[in-house]
């Protein structure tokens, strides 16, 4: 009788052949999230004239992405702390296909609409896939793991940008939903094939109610933005809706204090270092996507409208370029920066760099170059405000309670973001006239200058919140630098990372 092979496995539990095909899968996962987010802004110029709506109105295919996103993040990360991590994956990556099929395939805006909030599912892919990384190695290689999904995210917005544009000019847009779809059922398929069915964790109670009540308030809060300019701020459907959002919030607040096992813990704003971060983040978003927009399709609009510059696709997409170098080059100078002035700093410093650099360019705007320049810096902006946001909450809350204040910082931001689309949306429609696809100029100017003063507002926020600090504030670990300077890096697509690497680092 032939003695059986025994199979290698790890301290996991897992195969060390099953690790080895695990970890580029989760990689191109993580990719996949990069080139769904590159499906929205550079877009929206083509799909307003596609089919002629507004460009305020076509907003809303980045819009509803980011809605959808900022919803389904709490919940897939919430699902994803149980045994069934590639059961999430497959239903996220599912919707996201379905998606983009529906999104190519429409010939109604409302239609495709939907389709892109359905590929916000896939903005919630980042923090599952760390979380499986963190279940299928083990601690000493979960880390580097970890970090690989990071930088594979960095990369990928680098490159799907150029890609889904290039695709989109020769093509057309509707190319480039084909081409995220492809992407997608290639991705679907190696999940199904290679991760496990099952993984390590403990399955807790979904707060269904909070998921309820934050999701109406979120998307009443959107709709107000998007249509209170057509509606008429004071008028009573306007007002009932702002009424009907406080309510909601008041009582997913209520419930999240009330129950033991939160959604979200909203206690941890009591805590001046975490009411910073939430605060700055939340502010800092809304200006994120009311720059980054606003920038690729001020760029496509013809130069017969008395503005603009008139580009392709491409040429617009290129303008994302600048920004990731921006924001690698922050996470770069993040140690020095630390070492000589702190981390107290750094939210207020990233926050005027960001605003200096919208209000130049709501008033300088001769040259393409401009664009580029401007998305440079506001990248390094970017870069050193979110980067320091993960480092304050770290620093001050205990190791136990890093998961909960993290997830708050997650979800505002993330609702920042697309809350700053809305609005951005109903400032561009404000200056739109009836019948016309483009607004005014003024619109785009406008737009920037209130992003522009939410990055003061930020700026003397983080500065005078936290309060005094006595003594010198002792240094960041080596996890938690790393932690920033991955934050800074993959920020330029309105991404982030969860606390899986420090809870990896600290074996919890």
């Amino acid at each position: 009788m032939s003695a059986v092979r025994a199979v290698p496995t790890t301290e996991s539990g897992v195969g060390r052949g099953a690790q080895r095909a695990a970890l580029p899968v989760l990689v191109g996962v993580t990719g996949l999230v990069a080139v769904v987010s590159s499906l929205g802004a550079p877009l929206i110029p083509s799909i307003a004239q596609s089919y002629h709506v507004s460009l305020s109105a076509a907003e809303w295919v980045l819009t509803a992405t980011l809605m959808t996103g900022a919803l389904a993040t709490p919940a897939m990360g919430r699902l994803a702390d149980g045994p069934r991590k590639r059961q999430v994956v497959e239903v996220a990556l599912g919707a996201v296909l379905v998606g983009c099929v529906i999104s190519a395939v429409s010939t109604d805006f409302a239609v495709l609409v939907i389709g892109r909030g359905l590929q916000g599912f896939g903005l919630g892919l980042l923090p599952v896939t760390m979380a499986m990384a963190r279940s299928q190695f083990p601690p000493q290689k979960a880390g580097r793991a970890i970090a690989t999904l990071s930088v594979s995210v960095a990369i990928g917005a680098g490159l799907g940008y150029p890609i889904t544009t290039l695709v989109a000019q020769i093509f057309g847009f509707r190319a480039a939903f084909w081409f995220g779809a492809i992407t997608v059922a290639v991705a679907l398929l190696l999940v199904v094939l290679v991760l496990p069915s099952r993984s390590d964790g403990r399955s807790r109670r979904f707060d269904y109610p909070g998921m309820v009540t934050l999701g109406a308030a979120v998307v009443g809060v959107s709709v107000l933005l998007s249509e209170g300019g057509s509606w008429g701020w004071t008028s009573l459907r306007s007002l009932g809706l702002v009424a009907f959002c406080l309510i909601m919030m008041g009582l997913w607040i209520a419930r999240e204090l009330r129950i033991s096992d939160p959604l979200i813990d909203v206690r941890q704003v009591r805590n001046r270092s975490v009411l910073t971060a939430d605060a700055s983040g939340f502010l800092i978003a809304i200006a994120m996507y009311m720059f980054l927009p606003i920038i690729i399709e001020f760029v496509q609009v013809p130069v017969a409208s008395g503005y603009g510059f008139g580009t392709s696709i491409v040429v617009s997409g290129l303008v994302f370029v600048p920004l990731s170098v921006g924001t690698f080059l922050a996470s770069r100078c993040l140690p020095a920066y630390m070492r000589r002035f702190g981390m107290r700093s750094m939210i207020p410093v990233g926050s005027v760099v960001f605003a200096v650099t919208m209000l130049f360019f709501a008033t300088e705007h001769r040259a393409l170059w401009e664009a580029f320049v401007v998305a440079g810096f506001g990248g390094i902006g970017i870069g050193f405000t979110f980067a320091a946001m993960p480092g304050f909450i770290v620093q001050a809350v205990p190791a136990s309670e890093t998961g909960s204040a993290m997830g708050l910082y997650q979800v505002l931001r993330s609702i920042g973001l697309s809350l700053g689309s809305a609005l951005a949306a109903a400032v561009l429609l404000a200056y739109t006239t009836h019948g016309h696809i483009y607004p005014t100029y003024q619109g785009f100017r406008v737009t920037l200058l209130i992003a522009s003063a939410l990055c003061m507002t930020t700026a003397v926020l983080s500065f005078f919140l936290p309060g005094k600090i006595s003594g010198r504030p002792s240094a960041p670990t080596k996890e938690v630098e790393k932690l920033m300077e991955e934050e800074a890096e993959v920020e330029g697509v309105g991404l982030m990372l969860a606390d899986e690497r420090l809870l990896t680092e600290s074996g919890e």
